[in-house]
């Protein structure tokens, strides 16, 4: 098993970031912004500072038209709240569902939480490679068309910011293979040269997993659990390979009585409810493999699989991938900051300035 580690951005001195940014090209602007919009989870890369702030991607509405709160304090009333108050996730299946509250939302952050400036800003956002033009030209147009009238938006293939993110030089002629499982999308991509060769969207993630989990107890167990507590399941007990002994004790309701009991779910319980999952992903990893050129095969076979987001952090994942494909994995540390963490290189570095792309002459009138 390969495994792959990445340093953590750290905040750099006044001293370096001038020396930075003298060997840059002097247009270059320091106010720019790397986005990465996940169904779960809203990273947001600052270069003024060189933070990264990542926090959860939901709203809670009042009066289905006010905003009541945002991020993870909106995060905290799901499935508690009362009728009064709707908590919504604004990104689904890799697509902008909420137009407007996730443009609100998102310029909040910056200058509220990033005490950032968004006028004349520049900003570059990941999106997936598998959606249509129309969807990609959404997320450019949530930052184009703002009342804040941004300097320049480009956008960014999601495979490329991860590998850029995974410290790989995706500008080299060789074959380099990402898995990027998110909340309700999973992204298999072979890179080589700056460009995506193959690329497959699986419209499901690591939430299906939670529901799957959902559903095997209640028809196990006759209980009914929430989605935070399936999510809290699969962190704690979930599992590529079989043979974890861990327990965890959950409340949910009895079906029968209809009253709250609480149950200890081991970790086997919880590896049956999620493995036809896992085995969808094998398959299309797979597949994947299958249709890759024969040179980029072999960068592949030499450097490993790479796995990233925040469904590659079930344990033994890596492990089920070796097993089923005979190649190493390569996991990496914070695996749902690596986007943005490309991002951010990629907003600084020149040498990967061919990636972005701009929707700006095909913007809908």
């Amino acid at each position: 098993m390969g495994s792959y580690r990445y340093e953590i951005l750290r905040e750099t001195t006044t001293d370096s970031l001038i020396m930075e940014n003298n060997t840059r090209e002097k247009k270059m602007n320091s106010n720019v912004y790397g986005i990465d919009l996940g169904t779960c989870n809203m990273k947001i890369y600052c270069k003024t500072s060189n933070k990264i702030l990542n926090e959860k991607n939901t709203i809670a509405l009042v009066k289905k038209d006010q905003i009541y709160a945002y991020g993870d304090a909106a995060y905290a009333m799901y499935e508690k709240a009362p009728e009064s108050i709707n908590v919504t996730f604004p990104v689904s299946t890799g697509v902008i569902a909420d137009y407007n509250f996730l443009q609100t939302m998102i310029f909040d952050y910056i200058e509220k939480k990033l005490k950032g400036r968004v006028k004349n800003a520049e900003f570059l956002v990941a999106v997936p490679t598998d959606i249509t033009d129309v969807e990609k030209r959404a997320f450019f147009e949530l930052f184009y068309k703002s009342k804040f009238r941004p300097k320049n938006v480009m956008l960014c293939e999601k495979p490329l910011a991860d590998a850029v993110g995974l410290g790989i030089d995706v500008n080299q002629p060789t074959g380099v293979m990402v898995v990027d499982m998110g909340a309700d999308t999973i992204e298999i991509s072979v890179i080589s040269l700056g460009g995506l060769v193959l690329s497959d969207l699986m419209h499901f993630g690591s939430n299906r997993l939670d529901e799957s989990i959902i559903s095997y107890i209640r028809r196990e167990f006759n209980l009914v659990i929430g989605k935070k507590t399936a999510k809290a399941l699969k962190e704690e007990l979930g599992s590529g390979l079989p043979g974890r002994q861990e327990t965890m004790t959950v409340v949910g309701l009895d079906v029968v009585s209809g009253l709250p009991v609480e149950r200890e779910i081991t970790a086997e319980v919880v590896y049956e409810a999620i493995r036809a999952n896992l085995e969808s992903i094998c398959s299309s990893i797979k597949l994947i493999l299958e249709k890759t050129p024969p040179e980029l095969a072999r960068d592949i076979i030499y450097a490993g699989i790479y796995i990233t987001g925040g469904g590659s952090k079930i344990k033994d994942l890596d492990q089920l991938f070796t097993q089923i494909t005979n190649i190493k994995v390569n996991t990496c540390e914070n695996p749902e900051e690596s986007a943005v963490r490309g991002l951010s290189k990629i907003a600084t570095d020149s040498k990967y300035k061919r990636i972005p792309f701009s929707m700006k002459n095909t913007t809908l009138k």
